[in-house]
């Protein structure tokens, strides 16, 4: 019988997020948080502006995969829920990366590229996404130099298919774009060499990953709305 309450509060001290001594920064977690309902507003402007169904079903599949990314990010990132949690919500916030990868590719191509190109496109994003997500849970202890270059990669797919981009969609679109393309890469290499490392008390270099990440967003969200309703 003791030996089962000692185990039992084993389990507890692994789940008890106050367990945990480690502080994270002040600012860890927040940009996303704050980001999930401004996303949702944005984008659900988005479906009810876009004039076609398969454009509204795009622009859903952008507004949830945000919503999954900034939503999870800003509970896992913000607290310390223990060991097994933490490990749960770790797998499913990478996952989401290349979630929102393929669903950012998805209002772009619908709404700009031919059908034929649009199909080839987003089945080469959402398989590569699908390949890295399984690689994720069945290696979740990667380290940051296998899976950080497979983001990158597949966030820049879209190189095969510029010239189509920039004829369809026009100079504002692709610029934005690309635009976002770099925020995101310039936050996956601060996020790959943990640097720099402003204030890691307050805003360390994982939080400045965060505000690349954001501002690209914010980039494709602009471009997503130039794709569906020009």
């Amino acid at each position: 019988m003791h030996a089962k309450r000692n185990g039992e509060r084993s389990l507890w001290h692994r789940l008890d997020p106050r367990e945990s001594t480690v502080k994270k920064p002040l600012l860890r977690g927040w940009f996303h948080t704050v980001a999930t309902p401004v996303s949702m507003a944005a984008l659900l402007v988005l479906i009810v502006l876009t004039p076609t169904v398969g454009g509204r079903a795009a622009a859903a599949v952008f507004l949830l995969t945000s919503l999954m990314l900034f939503g999870i990010s800003g509970l896992y990132h913000r607290h310390y829920w223990g060991r097994l949690a933490d490990k749960f919500l770790r797998n499913w916030d990478h996952s989401n990366i290349f979630l929102l990868i393929a669903g950012t590719y998805t209002p772009m191509a619908v709404g700009v590229l031919p059908e034929h190109d649009t199909v080839v496109l987003l089945l080469v994003v959402w398989i590569g996404a699908g390949a890295g997500i399984a690689l994720q849970w069945l290696w979740p202890a990667a380290p940051r130099w296998v899976y950080t270059p497979i983001y990158v990669i597949l966030g820049w797919v879209a190189v095969w298919y510029l010239p189509e981009l920039a004829h369809y969609g026009g100079l504002a679109f692709t610029w934005l774009l690309a635009a976002g393309g770099i925020c995101y890469t310039v936050g996956a290499v601060v996020y790959g060499f943990k640097w720099p490392d402003f204030s890691p008390r307050y805003f360390g270099f994982h939080e400045l990953f965060h505000a690349f990440t954001l501002a690209g967003w914010v980039c494709h969200c602009i471009s997503a709305y130039f794709a569906l309703l020009s």
